[in-house]
């Protein structure tokens, strides 16, 4: 793309920038909280747009004026300022087109969500829920990193440790855009601490990253919901066990594509405050239901972009830890580092930025930008 072509695209763009400016003061708008929430967002992306069009404005007009310098000028001094000056931002101006080009890439509007997880140990037995475990440490310390705020809302131990399954809600900026390549099945190479013979084994975690349904976009009669209360098991003291802490909510969901009811069940028991678990179950429930109704849209988008990074495939193997080699390979994108054990003490972003870079490139292909 020239910088013609960039101008004029951008060229588009401030009209509509003015347009929400305005509409984000009006009334009516602010009292549509929906709408208000959008245009905030499109306001905020546009005007980083904005900033980078100024920034290359000013690029290609410092070029213009240094050739004009070094054509013109007679004047050593001048002419070698003017030298550096034309170096400097001929270095500078690829890089803004290339920061503009991904900003134009359309994004997809479940990136700033938070999120709902789900870790489940695979193949394996007691080895896959202990890798279940150390896949969620990772994620644990990785978000901890990132200030972002981890909620268990379900969890079912392993036999010897680590998780058979443990479900978590992930909240803070854009988790769910940083988090979406996570969806898949993880792969572990390694000598089990439960294995005598010091064999090898080859165990699997399958791990699903699902945006956070907002109450406006899900249908939900919550005069339909059946909550039960049960007193909780496990560690927590006397407490857990005297008082019924835990609570289990029945909701009959019709699928909209076979039109069957089916009964959705949803227990929670991690906090000892039973209007704090009956809130983590309601939200686990929207989700839930969010997920499953807008499937189509999901296979839609992936089948759309063909994206071999973020496809949202739970089923497919992402991604392979292997401890004998001390390294960690994604297999979506070839990209593997040798720093096993920092990976899994949450030193992750390098990961999730060549995913990031990778899909960016894809989609702007397919944008021909």
């Amino acid at each position: 793309m020239d910088n013609n072509n960039i101008l004029q695209k951008l060229e588009g763009l401030e009209s509509r920038y003015e347009e929400v400016s305005t509409l984000i003061t009006d009334p009516d708008v602010i009292a549509d909280q929906s709408r208000y929430v959008k245009l905030t967002k499109e306001y905020k992306d546009l005007g980083d747009i904005m900033a980078a069009r100024k920034r290359y404005i000013d690029c290609l007009n410092a070029i213009k004026e240094a050739k004009d310098i070094l054509a013109n000028e007679s004047d050593p001094d001048m002419k070698e300022m003017a030298r550096e000056e034309l170096n400097e931002n001929e270095t500078l101006q690829p890089q803004i087109e290339e920061e503009i080009k991904i900003a134009l890439v359309p994004k997809d509007p479940e990136d700033a969500k938070n999120v709902q997880m789900e870790i489940r140990g695979g193949a394996g037995g007691d080895e896959a829920a202990l890798f279940a475990g150390d896949l969620f440490n990772m994620y644990k310390k990785y978000c901890e990193s990132k200030g972002w705020t981890v909620s268990v809302t379900s969890v079912s131990e392993g036999a010897v440790g680590g998780f058979k399954e443990i479900d978590f809600a992930v909240s803070g900026a854009d988790v769910y855009g940083t988090l979406k390549y996570e969806s898949g099945v993880h792969r572990v190479q390694r000598v089990p601490a439960t294995e005598t013979q010091g064999r090898m084994h080859t165990s699997a975690a399958t791990v699903a990253v699902l945006p956070e349904a907002d109450k406006f976009e899900v249908n939900i009669n919550e005069g339909d919901i059946k909550w039960d209360t049960f007193r909780s098991s496990g560690a927590g003291g006397q407490n857990v066990n005297k008082v019924e802490s835990g609570v289990r909510l029945r909701y009959p969901w019709k699928n909209p594509n076979t039109g069957e009811v089916e009964e959705i069940l949803i227990e929670c028991t991690e906090t000892r405050d039973q209007p704090k678990n009956k809130e983590r179950a309601l939200s686990r429930l929207y989700t839930f239901i969010h997920d499953r109704e807008h499937q189509k849209y999901i296979d839609d988008i992936a089948s759309r972009r063909k994206s071999l990074v973020s496809t949202g495939d739970r089923s497919a193997k992402i991604r392979t830890y292997n401890f004998p080699q001390g390294r960690v390979t994604d297999h979506r994108i070839g990209y593997t580092t040798h720093d096993l054990s920092g990976f899994l003490g949450g030193d992750i972003q390098g990961m999730i930025d060549a995913l990031t870079v990778a899909e960016n490139a894809e989609k702007l292909k397919e944008t021909e930008l």
